[in-house]
């Protein structure tokens, strides 16, 4: 793209993956210091001129949250006072999505504060992928894309062409996402009843549907504590499931996960570059990475050119 008011800039969550839009779309990351005072706060600078501009900053908000969810707030401030003209947070992994509403008596709704945080330091529009809670759209006032990773996902399997596959949501909350790869892999649709007996702690009741004999494919939008889905492949693995595959957006990874994917029966784990993978998980030898940046590069695109940005949910 040769346009000098088209600006991406990165912050410190995941540069590798901004580095990688900004190839795929042709230009160059814009310059900004970003670094900290001796009391850890967090110091930013543009490097160059923005006025006008149309400006896209990509931070995903991963581990540790709170710091790359501040740097975030405090760059789109700086641009805003810097006079550009748009700024679009680029947030492929959103944080607090799955604290989205009351469920327990005297909790905040923290998915809400995030987005009402975004548009007080400046934000004039958002693009997120997978968001653990599609609702979380209308948190915001401003204008959203939401997009999907699955094409990216599905595509993998679709080359993998597993023999016999049911693809199985873990839960009954992520029966639509299980349905979309479901009908693009040509395969039936099974669901795990689970129960949450604590945070991050979760108990696999009953399965729906047919898969003795069958490959089955595990499809979730976050592996975090990866204890439910280890749960759920034990449980298909005990209804006769010959291999279990699993698939997701954001490769969390935190506390246990690690250790309980190498302890698993799981054949393989597929994730996106959503967030950046743990040193621990890059000793992994089952987990595969695929790139989401041609796709968030084809949105970035699309809303700098104001196009229609429907055609990368097909």
């Amino acid at each position: 793209m040769n346009d000098e008011r088209f600006k991406i800039f990165s912050g410190t969550a995941n540069p590798a993956l901004a580095e990688s839009i900004c190839h795929t779309l042709g230009v160059t990351l814009g310059k900004a210091v970003l670094g900290r005072f001796s009391d850890g706060e967090i110091y930013f600078q543009i490097l160059e001129n923005v006025r006008g501009a149309d400006v896209f900053v990509v931070q995903p908000c991963s581990y540790p949250v709170d710091c790359h969810l501040l740097e975030l707030l405090l760059m789109i401030d700086a641009f805003k006072r810097a006079s550009a003209w748009r700024i679009t947070a680029v947030v492929p992994y959103y944080c607090y999505a799955r604290q989205d509403r009351k469920d327990k008596p005297r909790v905040p709704i923290s998915a809400k504060l995030v987005a009402d945080l975004l548009e007080t330091a400046g934000a004039s529009r958002a693009l997120t992928l997978d968001l653990h809670a599609p609702q979380i759209q209308g948190y915001f006032n401003v204008p959203v894309d939401h997009l999907f990773a699955s094409p990216v996902l599905v595509d993998y399997f679709r080359q993998k062409k597993l023999p016999k596959l049911t693809v199985v949501s873990p839960d009954a909350g992520g029966v639509e996402r299980a349905r979309f790869f479901a009908k693009r892999l040509d395969a039936p649709l099974a669901i795990v009843d689970k129960r949450r007996v604590d945070v991050d702690v979760s108990e696999v009741m009953n399965l729906i549907g047919e898969i003795r004999g069958r490959s089955a494919l595990i499809v979730d939008d976050i592996i975090d504590t990866a204890g439910t889905l280890v749960k759920t492949a034990e449980a298909l693995l005990k209804e006769g499931a010959t291999q279990v595959y699993a698939a997701c957006t954001h490769a969390v990874l935190s506390g246990p996960a690690v250790e309980r994917l190498n302890k698993s029966k799981i054949a393989e784990v597929v994730a996106t570059d959503s967030v950046p993978l743990s040193e621990a998980g890059r000793q992994v030898p089952k987990i595969r990475i695929l790139s989401v940046a041609d796709l968030l590069a084809r949105g970035i695109r699309s809303i700098h050119e104001e196009t229609s940005i429907s055609e990368l949910f097909i």
